[in-house]
């Protein structure tokens, strides 16, 4: 499973994206947008390809916690198709509140994402590039457990 504080980070970058953006929109919207956030940041970094392999192992990595990813697919370019298609919509509130509802894949495969991010790139690099791509976003750590600060 993907790690408890990655999905509370997934959380939080999707709640800033839900306060971002049309509150009407479907939580899917906030995944897509937080998603083509760090395709956008990585792929300066790791270019295209790179980030391309990242987000398919995160999606293979996340299909096994949510089957509704099943008709998800990440293209060469590296941009997330199927998301959502036969998934439920989320209910940002209780997502908030720590409750994992059917259709919580999106934020599966974010802290899926997220947790290769750390594994490859390591803490302050990650923590750089989330901070670059929501610069008013709370990222003080990614181990609430520990309470470091970076």
């Amino acid at each position: 499973m993907a790690p408890p504080e990655m999905r509370d980070l997934a959380r939080r970058l999707l709640t800033c994206e839900d306060l971002a953006g049309n509150t009407s929109e479907p939580i899917e919207s906030a995944t897509l947008r937080v998603y083509e956030k760090l395709r956008q940041s990585l792929s300066v970094f790791a270019g295209s390809a790179g980030f391309q392999s990242l987000a398919s192992r995160a999606l293979a990595l996340a299909r096994s916690e949510a089957p509704s990813l099943s008709a998800a697919r990440v293209s060469a370019d590296g941009s997330l198709q199927g998301l959502g298609e036969f998934e439920p919509q989320i209910d940002i509130d209780k997502v908030g509140a720590g409750e994992y509802p059917a259709g919580e894949g999106g934020i599966i495969l974010i802290a899926r994402l997220l947790g290769l991010l750390l594994i490859f790139l390591g803490e302050t690099l990650t923590l750089n590039l989330l901070r670059n791509a929501w610069p008013g976003a709370s990222l003080d750590d990614l181990n609430p457990g520990n309470r470091r600060k970076v």
